[in-house]
């Protein structure tokens, strides 16, 4: 994997454009600089179908004059482009509008240990194209193997990312460590009686050997595709749905966005003003857990340079406070909770049911596998979207279904979580197992 610039020679570039702000004129700025490089591949039907390196550099800059705010980025690391950003960060901030609640954070919430926290992100891994195409090649060949209805492909990818970011700002912080990322995927078709279906799987992680074999993720790339024919729609109703992991995930990211600083400020939330209140069963517990060693959401200060820290968001179903960076938190006259940039490794408790348990425990109900569409609205919490999935008869799976739609409203919805498994998904910055919820409407024939 290639190599880039020492951390030290991106931290002096960043120092030399915050110095050369303050020479323009400017109150405050922060600054920061990015580089990283990496290779993907895409292998179909055997044959290698896209090969890119791919290297990526930048730096952005925010100025403020007073209250005055600024904003450039530049492709370009070369002293001369980076001092032309600066100047039209500058040059932007005089001509825009004041706001009082601009600014850089507060000084006390700086992350000034950042540097001490070993988070164990960096995992360089010498792959060559050639292997790569192997691992690619491995992986599709296996989801061909497991059954004949397998009849195509869309592609067996694995892809490699190396970098480091540095932040700075004036008040003197400075901060930023290298990290690797890898993922490798397949997606497979199968036919039956004239009918397709398609399914895939992935397995992510910061070193190589964190990820599942290729011949794993092609064979259950396989078993799920090949699971889903014959599908059926279902009579409308309503009826227990439990979501798998990887969707599970999207309902509690309705959750966070719902909490965020910015919705709340706004008003256009579906929890506005529920801090202190109970939102999920009593059984419920989420916590951000920000330093977890190769975490994929770890890190040791936010896009700001303040400090993350352990948090339980949720205790026993009540919202203990929202997700903050320092421009909502003065908004709400609270303070940052160390959220510019988002959630760092938020983990959803599970209980000690699996999902097959979970299948057993709803008797009968809908597994929902799949979502499409985007009908949720935010504001007032309404939900409905398309889903694929398994009808549940007696405890266990009956059959496929697809064509319907499933609706509810997000805070009846959290309310009505009735367990959330120990098949934990932490292929993310958001760690969820299965969530049964105990009743949706479910459009379909």
């Amino acid at each position: 994997m290639s190599t880039f610039p020492a951390k030290t020679e991106l931290e002096t570039l960043v120092r030399r454009a915050l110095e050369e702000a303050t020479r323009l004129g400017a109150t405050g700025a922060d600054a920061a600089v990015s580089v990283d490089s990496g290779l993907s591949v895409t292998v179909r039907l055997g044959e290698v179908e896209t090969l890119e390196h791919h290297r990526d550099r930048g730096l952005g800059i925010t100025v403020y004059l007073g209250q005055r705010k600024g904003t450039a980025t530049t492709g370009d690391l070369g002293w001369p482009a980076v001092a032309e950003t600066v100047a039209k960060a500058v040059s932007m901030a005089r001509f825009a509008a004041e706001d009082p609640f601009a600014g850089l954070p507060d000084v006390a919430d700086l992350a000034r240990d950042a540097d001490s926290i070993d988070l164990d992100l960096d995992h360089p891994w010498a792959l060559d194209v050639d292997a790569a195409i192997a691992i690619a090649k491995a992986s599709e060949a296996a989801a061909l193997a497991v059954d004949a209805r397998i009849t195509n492909s869309e592609g067996a990818s694995i892809g490699t990312q190396r970098g480091i970011k540095i932040y700075g700002n004036t008040l003197g912080f400075m901060g930023g460590q290298p990290s690797t990322y890898y993922s490798q995927s397949c997606v497979v078709v199968a036919s039956q009686d004239q009918a397709m279906e398609r399914d895939y799987w992935y397995t992510a992680g910061r070193a190589a050997g964190d990820l599942e074999t290729p011949e794993s993720v092609g064979r259950t790339a396989a078993l799920r595709t090949v699971r889903r024919l014959g599908a059926r729609r279902l009579a409308t109703g309503r009826a227990p749905v439990l979501f798998v992991p990887e969707v599970a995930r999207g309902l509690f990211g309705h959750f966070l966005g719902a909490i965020r600083g910015s919705s709340q400020y706004r008003k256009s939330s579906f929890l506005l003003d529920a801090a202190g209140t109970q939102v999920f069963p009593s059984f419920m517990q989420i916590d951000e857990r920000p330093h977890l060693r190769r975490g994929l959401g770890s890190a040791a200060f936010d896009a700001e340079g303040c400090r993350t820290a352990d948090r339980a968001l949720v205790k026993d179903g009540v919202l203990t406070g929202y997700v903050l960076n320092s421009y909502a938190a003065r908004k709400l006259n609270l303070r940052t909770t160390g959220n510019a940039g988002g959630v760092h490794n938020l983990i959803v408790a599970s209980g000690g049911d699996d999902f097959a348990a979970l299948v057993a425990r709803m008797g009968r109900g809908l597994v929902v596998t799949e979502l499409m569409g985007q009908g949720v609205n935010g504001v007032t919490g309404d939900y409905s979207r398309g889903a694929a999935g398994f009808w549940v008869e007696q405890g266990e799976l009956a059959y496929p279904v697809n064509e319907i739609t499933i609706a509810g409203n997000l805070k009846d919805m959290l309310k009505g979580i009735v367990a959330v498994g120990s098949d934990v998904d932490r292929r993310g910055a958001l760690m969820t197992g299965s969530v049964l919820l105990e009743e949706m409407t479910i459009a379909g024939e």
